[in-house]
């Protein structure tokens, strides 16, 4: 099984997870060129995808949907809520258009489902969206997750990530930056919220409650252009895992940091 990350961040997010013969894309927040130019790089084009999953309706994960939708006619799995979301912004965004209902696979929280040999398990998370949703991903042993635009986490969600192999967990900003930084109060407090983004801090300590001997990559997804830095990001998060009450040091594992704008390294298991 691969991911692979397409580009990511508040600009637009668009993850590939796959292997010989499933090819999945998890939200399309690039445009269709975009898109089709970062699957070339990986010797895929959009007419390989089985299906598109989107986590929620918001526009840097739905921008490119309706454009590659109504030329390659992917079905497209997320949940009822987030099909409502789609439905609404396609009114008023107008890259996105009509999107044909026929492509519309609705899927629920906690009710995994497949697409070809890939087994699928959606799970909720804490985002001001409809009814958001991160995803699982299995493959005989092998176990890969996406989670990005989670404002909290509880225990819910430290053991729905026990033991997998690749994490790409959201690392969406740096507190100070943010709150010195140049946006209005309301969308700080709305990002700092429990419905909001995880800070670097946040998602080092989240990792630090994920590490196990066995795990392969992590990766570090959805940075905010104004309020973060990838090296920034890098760091916060080894220095998490080093002074968190694990066995671990944040030198232990490869830790990627997903690139805004083109393709990042393969990660395999």
């Amino acid at each position: 099984m691969r991911l692979v990350s397409l580009g990511s961040g508040s600009s637009g997010n668009c993850i590939y997870v796959g292997d010989d013969n499933t090819h999945i894309l998890v939200d399309v927040g690039l445009s269709g060129k975009r898109t089709e130019e970062g699957l070339n790089q990986i010797g895929l084009t959009l007419s390989d995808i089985d299906a598109i999953l989107i986590t929620h309706e918001h526009s840097d994960h739905i921008g490119g949907l309706g454009v590659i939708s109504r030329k390659y006619g992917i079905p497209i799995c997320a949940t009822r809520g987030t099909f409502e979301g789609i439905r609404a912004a396609s009114k008023s965004i107008k890259s996105i258009g009509e999107i044909d209902s026929s492509l519309f696979r609705p899927v629920e929280a906690e009710m995994p489902f497949l697409v070809n040999d890939l087994e699928i398990d959606p799970f909720r998370i804490s985002h001001d969206a409809r009814e958001p949703v991160a995803y699982r991903f299995y493959e005989n042993e092998k176990k890969a997750a996406i989670v990005t635009d989670i404002g909290v986490y509880d225990q819910k969600i430290v053991d729905a990530l026990q033991g997998f192999d690749i994490l790409f967990l959201e690392a969406n900003h740096d507190i100070n930056m943010l709150q010195v930084g140049p946006y209005p109060y309301p969308l700080k407090q709305r990002i700092l919220s429990e419905r909001g983004h995880l800070s670097n801090e946040a998602c080092g300590r989240l990792l630090s409650r994920l590490l196990h001997d066995g795990m392969r990559y992590i990766e570090l997804g959805h940075l905010s252009q104004e309020n973060n830095l990838p090296e920034l990001a890098y760091e916060t998060v080894k220095l998490e895992v080093t002074m968190g009450d694990n066995p671990y040091d944040g030198n232990d594992f490869p830790i990627y940091v997903a690139k805004r704008f083109g393709v990042s390294p393969v990660l395999e298991c």
